[in-house]
């Protein structure tokens, strides 16, 4: 473990500001999750089902890196790596349960309906969540921290699968009631490839 001597003042700063960010995203993905969650019963939408059970994926890594900047773990490499590992872990959780959700909802004929709960709460994640991600990623470069670069990665891919689930709903007004689990399965495959990228820390360095 460092001293706190060791490490420069900026350094600091930005380590009280990524625990800060990490602070204020996971009380935003507590009520978008439940939101979503809702809507997408609701509706049927297993893309929006999804892409709440993805908010508390992210309320996972947000967690993550509180702990891993709390305390005497501010300054502990070994808190650093099991943080990164723990992050990819979170990536994994989301994958096998859309999978199966889609082969059940399309086994049983379910299709997505209206929701104006969904649309409102994907639209508010479509525009904060790229500050957010972009910003932690800056964080965690300057810090050499892939876990804060990983939750970053995660509120990226909130965003753009709320734009997903923005398309899936409109789709399916339409009628073209496949873009709903296509979107599904494609934020699966990204949460996996993600999870591998943050395991090995890449998330670090793009």
């Amino acid at each position: 473990m460092l001293d706190i001597h060791e490490r420069p003042a900026a350094w600091l700063r930005d380590a009280r500001r990524a625990r800060a960010l990490s602070v204020l995203t996971l009380a935003w993905l507590s009520v978008e999750a439940i939101l979503g969650l809702t809507a997408g019963f609701r509706a049927h939408s297993v893309a929006l089902i999804g892409w709440g059970l993805s908010a508390l994926v992210e309320a996972l890594a947000s967690l993550i890196v509180v702990w891993r900047f709390t305390g005497g773990r501010t300054f502990s490499e070994v808190a650093e790596h099991r943080a990164q590992r723990a992050v990819a872990v979170s990536f994994w959780l989301l994958a096998p349960y859309l999978v199966v959700h889609v082969w059940h909802d399309l086994d049983a004929g379910h299709r997505a309906g209206p929701t104006m709960l969904g649309v409102v709460v994907t639209a508010i994640s479509l525009v904060s969540m790229p500050v957010l991600g972009v910003a932690k990623r800056r964080l965690g470069r300057r810090l050499g921290s892939p876990a804060t670069a990983g939750e970053g990665t995660q509120n990226l891919i909130c965003a753009a699968s709320a734009a997903g689930v923005l398309v899936g709903l409109a789709a399916g007004s339409r009628g073209w009631w496949w873009v709903d689990p296509a979107v599904a399965l494609a934020l699966a495959a990204v949460a996996v490839r993600e999870g591998f990228r943050a395991w090995r820390g890449h998330g670090c360095c793009h």
